[in-house]
Order: C-alpha cells, then sequence, then structure tokens
C-alpha cells in the first residue's frame, strides 16, 4: 500500500484551511500548530484565488507536512498536479472522478463531497479514495443546506468501504452524537481555524475520536 493511503486509512481529524475564513498568513499559522498537534489530513480550500497564490500557499505547506501526513487541494486538478500534492477533492458539480483519475493517475488521493446514499455509493465504484460526507451540521461554509438525517450518515458509514469523514458544522459539543452513531473520521474548519487555541482544539477533537 502506497504511504498516502495508509496515513489515509489511519486518519481520523481532517482540516480544512478555508481562504474565506482566514488569510494566507493566518491559514499558515493554523497548518503549523494544527500539524504539530497531531492533524492527519489538511486540505486548502479556496475558490477564487490566483493560480499563483494557492501555489506559492501549497509550496510552503509541502515543507511543512514534509509527506507526513496528505496535503489536498480543493478543486484544482492541475494545480495538484504542478505542486505534487497528495491529492484533490471534489464537489458533485466539479470534474468527473474518472477524468481526475485519468488526468493524475493511481498515486494520487481523490476524495468526493456526497450528500446521498447514491452518491457515496458512485464514488465508491468509480474509484474515489475516501468521502466527505454532509453538511452532518448547519455551517456556515454551506448556509443553504439543510442538515442530513443523521441516520443516512450511520447508514453510510456501515455500507461504504471506503473512509467516510462527516463534514459541516462539527465541533467540539456536537461530536458526542456523531460518536454514538459510529463515526470515527471527521472533516473541521472553523472549529479549529476560529479558536483561541489551535494546538488545544485539535488535540481535544484528537481525543474525542480516537
Amino acid at each position: 500500500m502506497l504511504l498516502r493511503r495508509k496515513l489515509l486509512n489511519d486518519a481520523r481529524l481532517y482540516l480544512i484551511l478555508d481562504r474565506q475564513v482566514n488569510s494566507y498568513a493566518k491559514l499558515f499559522e493554523i497548518a503549523r500548530k494544527a500539524i504539530f498537534a497531531g492533524v492527519d489530513i489538511v486540505q486548502l480550500r479556496d475558490k477564487t484565488g490566483s493560480a499563483k497564490d494557492i501555489l506559492e500557499f501549497s509550496k510552503r505547506i509541502l515543507k511543512l507536512t514534509k509527506n507526513r501526513i496528505p496535503y489536498i487541494i480543493n478543486d484544482r486538478i492541475d494545480l495538484v498536479m504542478i505542486s505534487r500534492s497528495s491529492g484533490v477533492h471534489l464537489g458533485q458539480e466539479d470534474a468527473s472522478l474518472t477524468q481526475a483519475r485519468k488526468m493524475m493517475g493511481n498515486k494520487a488521493l481523490i476524495g468526493i463531497s456526497c450528500q446521498t446514499f447514491d452518491h457515496a455509493q458512485k464514488a465508491q465504484k468509480e474509484g474515489a479514495d475516501y468521502i466527505g460526507f454532509g453538511s452532518v451540521f448547519r455551517t456556515f461554509t454551506k448556509p443553504d443546506r439543510t442538515p442530513m438525517d443523521i441516520r443516512l450518515l450511520k447508514k453510510v458509514i456501515q455500507k461504504i468501504n471506503i473512509p467516510v469523514f462527516a463534514i459541516g458544522g462539527i465541533n467540539l459539543k456536537n461530536i458526542t452524537a456523531l460518536k454514538k452513531i459510529g463515526v470515527k473520521r471527521i472533516v473541521v474548519c472553523r472549529a479549529i481555524a476560529q479558536s483561541g487555541n489551535v494546538a488545544e482544539t485539535v488535540r481535544q477533537f484528537k481525543g474525542s475520536i480516537t
């Protein structure tokens, strides 16, 4: 098994660095503290940034991770390939998984955002490496999206064989409800990025899910 897939399979806490939430300078400091504290995967989400900005930031993050954890870029297959990042995360309206795999090859990690059981089944069948399933709770990132029935998340966890990360509005208060249905992998953005103590918050999340 390739190292990055072993790291993915072992991952529990996935951090999204959202350019809509913080500046690049702040995101780098958040990443530095979070990686030191034990976050398992880092993703850059920048829907409006230039290729130059994303590549410069990615270069700095890759020096920080040193391939010890996967670094994922949202949407931009081209920039993943140029920067030699670990992989890409795609939404339902982005390039298809099949296209991404053809461009990037089998070594790259490809994650897919899913909101229904059919989405999850399709992603698994087409060869996704992992799924981000949500929104589990109401989230500022997707304010118009209605939180899902948590029983659907439980079904996906039980039926889908590739790693499933719960995503959407997860914090240290509501994570207990997810643990009760068997959630072992989560994606967090604001609850870490906007906390007063990034490292301590990461450690609390890790303690809650491991």
